[in-house]
């Protein structure tokens, strides 16, 4: 992994990235192919445009059920748990996640943690946390494995290694995995290089931690949905299966689930179901020959708790992670996931992050959009992003107030800037001041200058005419 502090600043370094993306057209060729190709394979799931608005319907009504009812479900999540033999932890911060996990590795003297994909982990920079404990955190899903050995993070939230071409992928095998001596970019076989290594790690390990997907509050289920059966390994195989979630993925009842998981598969890869669906219950039983003998579940908030308390924000969490949204934003597809630096990219990243990080870090991530309402389009489970980024704009630019709805409400506010638009409105209000400045413009134009920032990179500069139209058609009567 990369040495990225976990509490930088995305925004800062925000268009430096960009641009070297967009500099780059191989990179910017491969991106383009690997979102068309998802975008036809998610639009031959739903060849009915009724189904899917019904379905879309459907998961809609059952995310904001389900989060209507947040608060009692947790509880009723962590009863059946412990009833089932699931140790709860809750964790309010990134840091508290990170100390229970690894009270849990120190307590039974771990060496090694197997990973399935959780993109909650990353959110908590749970690798960096293990190796500074002296604790080895080796990633089992492919993708991530290899971003992994790239010491990088994953710029998409399902398909981690999008960016990387299968020659890159073969050179860093050749180069970092032990005992592979010859070169290949025989794409079947660096698959399976990396599951003959990761195979002997499933058994070596102490520590299996896994994301959640969904959470059933009625049974006390976790289900996790995967395709490669890494998950199933590290949930099974080590003696101590930990998972980590966010507190937004409980839902009430077991029916809840099959209609978002179909919305999931299918917006996610274009699949009509994943290869697996685990469903978790409870540690081995006493005559059971497989299974871990303990089973931890720890509840993360991290800004999810803002979100929840405003009821435009709260709809940010009724995402299932299918990273459908990013397919088809115009902006992630030339631009990639790594150039916004946060956990999770794209539009679903640009509406969550504030609430995790604080407007005083992505305050100009919400203006990284065309606002040309794609996202919104295909989401799922129908979450406006476009009007939730339009509010992000408000409380990251509008001057600082008491009571906010958002940590760092007002970072991105200028009082010059703010003192502009209120003149320019000013301007727009009065008939009277709007003549004097438009004669005023038409006869300064001249003092305009010639390089008028980013403006200029690719336009002409901004000049007023010479004369107002009014101008023109007084003289021609």
């Amino acid at each position: 992994m990369n040495a990225q502090p976990i509490h930088f600043k995305p925004s800062e370094g925000f268009r430096a990235r960009s641009k070297a993306v967009v500099d780059n057209p191989f990179l910017r060729q491969s991106f383009r192919g690997a979102m068309d190709f998802l975008m036809s394979k998610r639009a031959a799931q739903f060849p009915d445009p009724e189904e899917l608005e019904s379905l879309r319907t459907l998961g809609e009504h059952i995310r904001q059920y389900n989060l209507g009812k947040l608060p009692e479900l947790l509880l009723q999540l962590e009863d059946r748990l412990t009833k089932n033999g699931i140790q709860v932890h809750w964790a309010e911060t990134p840091d508290e996640a990170n100390a229970i996990i690894l009270g849990i590795c120190q307590r039974i003297g771990a060496k090694l943690m197997v990973k399935g994909k959780s993109m909650v982990s990353e959110e908590i920079e749970l690798n960096h946390a293990a190796e500074a404990a002296g604790i080895g955190a080796l990633e089992s899903d492919m993708g991530e494995y290899i971003v992994q050995l790239a010491g990088e993070k994953p710029s998409h939230i399902i398909m981690p290694a999008i960016h990387k071409t299968k020659e890159e992928i073969a050179r860093l095998f050749h180069e970092k995995v032990p005992g592979v001596t010859e070169y290949t970019d025989n794409v079947d076989a660096l698959i399976q290089i990396g599951r003959n290594v990761l195979r002997e790690k499933f058994l070596e390990a102490d520590i299996g931690l896994s994301g959640v997907n969904f959470a059933v509050a009625e049974t006390g289920t976790l289900c996790l949905v995967e395709n490669e059966g890494n998950g199933r390994m590290c949930t099974t195989a080590p003696p101590v299966h930990i998972a980590i979630t966010g507190i937004e993925k409980v839902v009430e009842k077991l029916e809840h689930v099959p209609p978002l998981l179909s919305l999931l598969t299918r917006s996610a890869t274009g699949q009509n179901i994943s290869t697996y669906f685990n469903m978790i219950s409870g540690p081995r039983q006493p005559g059971e020959k497989d299974g871990p003998a303990e089973v931890h579940l720890v509840l993360l908030d991290n800004g999810r708790s803002q979100a929840y308390a405003d009821e435009q924000l709260r709809k940010t969490l009724q995402c299932i992670r299918c990273g459908a949204c990013m397919n088809h934003c115009p902006v992630y597809t030339r631009i990639g996931g790594h150039a916004y630096g946060t956990t999770y990219p794209g539009p679903i990243g640009k509406i969550i992050s504030p609430h995790m990080l604080g407007l005083e870090a992505t305050a100009t991530m919400a203006t990284a959009s065309t606002l040309c309402g794609a996202c919104g389009e295909v989401c799922p489970v129908k979450i406006p992003i476009p009007e939730l980024l339009m509010r992000l704009r408000e409380e990251s630019f509008t001057a600082p107030h008491a009571n906010p709805a958002m940590r760092g409400q007002g970072a991105g506010y200028s009082p010059l800037m703010s003192a502009v638009w209120r003149g320019w409105a000013a301007v727009y209000r009065s008939p009277v001041l709007y003549r004097g400045v438009t004669w005023l413009g038409s006869r300064l134009g001249w003092l305009m200058p010639a390089r008028q920032g980013a403006w200029t990179t690719v336009r002409v500069p901004l000049r007023p005419a010479a004369k107002r139209l009014r101008d023109m058609l007084k003289e021609r009567g």
